[in-house]
């Protein structure tokens, strides 16, 4: 999970992971979104893979990426319920206990 937040945690790549979530692009198409140099988005674009979050699919030199949503749903719900939370399943939060029991 630490490469995923890695991996979130910079602004190109939040922009990226926004950009295919709209719909697959070639690199190439990645790269007219940003004013950096085409090695520094493959830099980018080698940790979203590492962390698992796009998938990419080489036809001869034409790399299409495209986001694996699941993987980011599963680290954000492991995220959530390291702090208690509860999504799968969206369960209500527990009631409070009603004033006069437990010894209020």
């Amino acid at each position: 999970m630490s490469e995923i937040f890695k991996a979130l945690a910079d602004p190109t790549r939040r922009r990226v992971l926004q950009l295919l979530r709209e719909r697959s692009m070639t690199a190439g198409e990645l790269a007219d979104h940003f004013s950096s140099s085409k090695a520094t988005l493959s830099a980018h674009f080698s940790v979203l893979r590492e962390a698992g979050l796009i998938a990419a699919d080489k036809r001869g030199v034409t790399i299409t990426y495209s986001l694996r949503l699941s993987v980011l749903e599963d680290a954000l719900l492991a995220f959530a319920e390291t702090f208690g939370f509860s999504l799968a399943g969206a369960k209500a939060p527990p009631k409070a206990t009603p004033s006069g029991e437990g010894g209020r």
